[in-house]
């Protein structure tokens, strides 16, 4: 059984409208970011022409003023945070290919951290997946949460609405699935709370992984890391 959302078909006249409106400001911008894929995936996620060429030149300005090209491994804060295990993408796939983006709950405090840079990183992270995504066959990530050792001070609701954010407006149709591993029974309350924020098509891609067995549908155990 597939775990994928089969995405909304596309009018080829909204595509072609689209794909004009992007040559017209191309010369403009020789390092134009968005290829046909991305722009497909613009057009499923705001749903009409207009609306997907306003968010891609939302997107177009956002990645300039944050400068998302310096996030490198070699970025200062991007270390920091890897040498933190704040998350990994790993070298692995899950079983329909997707790049897989580790996060273990454990590692992070709420109440110890710097949202700005931890939101850096994150975007770091996204960048670097997408980056692995083989495009014509899938183009979308596997993001898993680590809840083992989870306790409240790991629930940094501020980093989740981050990250939403982020998925939803800069990188539209790039979240495959979202598996929950070990959640302890005190983060239901806490599932509540970031269900709410998640449209509908979006929290349909959260699963709950109770076991190993489970697990083996979506990726091999063995891929997970387990020295962080």
């Amino acid at each position: 059984m597939s775990d994928q959302t089969p995405p909304n078909p596309l009018s080829e006249t909204d595509f072609k409208d689209l794909k004009d409106r992007m040559k017209l400001i191309a010369d403009a911008d020789p390092n134009q970011y968005h290829n046909e894929l991305s722009l497909k995936r613009y057009l499923r996620a705001f749903k009409t022409a207009d609306a997907a060429f306003q968010a891609i030149l939302k997107t177009n300005k956002w990645r300039n003023e944050y400068d998302v090209a310096s996030l490198t491994q070699d970025n200062p804060i991007v270390k920091k945070h890897m040498e933190a295990n704040k998350a990994r993408v790993l070298r692995h796939r899950d079983m329909v290919g997707r790049p897989v983006i580790y996060i273990p709950a454990k590692n992070h405090n709420a109440n110890d951290r710097d949202i700005n840079d931890l939101t850096k990183f994150i975007v770091y992270c996204l960048e670097e997946a997408c980056k692995k995504c083989f495009e014509e066959v899938v183009d979308n990530l596997c993001i898993v949460f680590d809840l083992k050792e989870f306790g409240l001070s790991c629930m940094d609701y501020q980093m989740i609405k981050n990250l939403i954010w982020l998925l939803s407006r800069h990188y539209p149709e790039r979240l495959g699935i979202c598996l929950i591993l070990n959640a302890p029974a005190l983060f239901s309350g806490c599932w509540g709370i970031i269900k709410g924020w998640l449209d509908e098509n979006t929290s349909s891609k959260v699963v709950f992984v109770n076991s190993e067995e489970e697990l083996c549908k979506y990726l091999i155990p063995d891929i997970l890391p387990d020295d962080i």
